[in-house]
């Protein structure tokens, strides 16, 4: 099979837990890309925090952004989807609010937070940016006017107390949002259809690529929908039990530079002494 397309979604996957880019993972990354294979960075990071990847790898990458309600070819926004106002004042009513947590909410380019708690000064630090401090009320206020949304909104918890949110959620009747943990502090919840799987096949339509053609790596719940879709799906060896049971590969985890573990395996092998690893 010939590829022309690698998914790769950053947090847990191309990111060691230090959040840092292992050279062996930014040599195949380069590897792979001077063979004519676009790169695709797929992630729940806002773009502020997948342009600073993209420009470390070095590698020009379309960027497939919010858990893939916007996606970024070049400079040109080619897909966008929104939640409505009133859903996200909602979210922030009866889940964040009530669970005292602030809720993130990100629209295109921007992030706004209700308040700053250690989970967003943490965040601050990792993509560089500052979100501003809102009330719910007034944005969706001013984006019912504008007849817009956030592409998606976010809560963060340590491991348990978010656990039990994400169960509260999945007890109560939601008829526009999915929901999807993209790690055990994290709790995404975007339009309804909307996956990162599905964010792949508008993608490939795009670039008139067949879904065969495509390779996807993951670590988390918000990533099996790619990894389903994908024509090659690789699960991380420090991935989720449910994620690995729907890959057709499980490569080594992020902190053993898993990436360029499956690409040597699968495109980079050929014509090369075995790498040792």
């Amino acid at each position: 099979m010939k590829y022309k397309l690698i998914c790769v979604d950053i947090d847990g996957t191309l990111l060691d837990d230090d959040k840092k880019l292992l050279p062996q993972v930014k040599k195949a990354i380069a590897d792979v890309a001077k063979m004519g294979i676009q790169i695709a960075l797929v992630s729940g990071r806002m773009p502020a925090g997948v342009d600073s990847i993209e420009k470390e790898l070095g590698v020009p990458c379309i960027k497939v952004c919010n858990a893939g309600a916007y996606m970024v070819l070049g400079d040109q926004c080619i897909y966008s989807e929104h939640l409505l106002p009133s859903t996200m004042k909602r979210v922030y009513e009866e889940i964040a609010e009530k669970n005292h947590v602030p809720l993130w909410i990100f629209r295109e380019k921007e992030w706004f937070v209700t308040e700053i708690d250690r989970y967003i000064e943490r965040e601050i630090k990792i993509i560089q940016y500052q979100p501003k401090i809102v009330t719910v009320d007034g944005l969706a206020e001013q984006w019912t006017r504008e007849e817009t949304g956030p592409n998606k909104v976010l809560i963060a918890a340590e491991p348990k107390k978010l656990w039990a949110i994400y169960q509260q959620m999945k007890e109560q009747v939601w008829t526009d949002i999915d929901i999807a943990r993209s790690a055990d502090i994290f709790l995404e919840i975007f339009p309804k259809g909307m996956s990162k799987g599905k964010a792949l096949t508008k993608l490939c339509n795009q670039l008139n690529i067949d879904l065969a053609e495509t390779i996807a790596f993951g670590d988390h719940e918000l990533d099996i929908p790619m990894i389903e879709a994908a024509g090659l799906g690789i699960a991380m060896g420090n991935a989720i039990e449910e994620l690995k049971e729907k890959a057709d590969f499980v490569t080594k985890a992020n902190n053993e530079a898993g990436i360029a573990y499956a690409l040597e395996r699968y495109l980079l092998k050929e014509g090369k002494e075995d790498v040792v690893w």
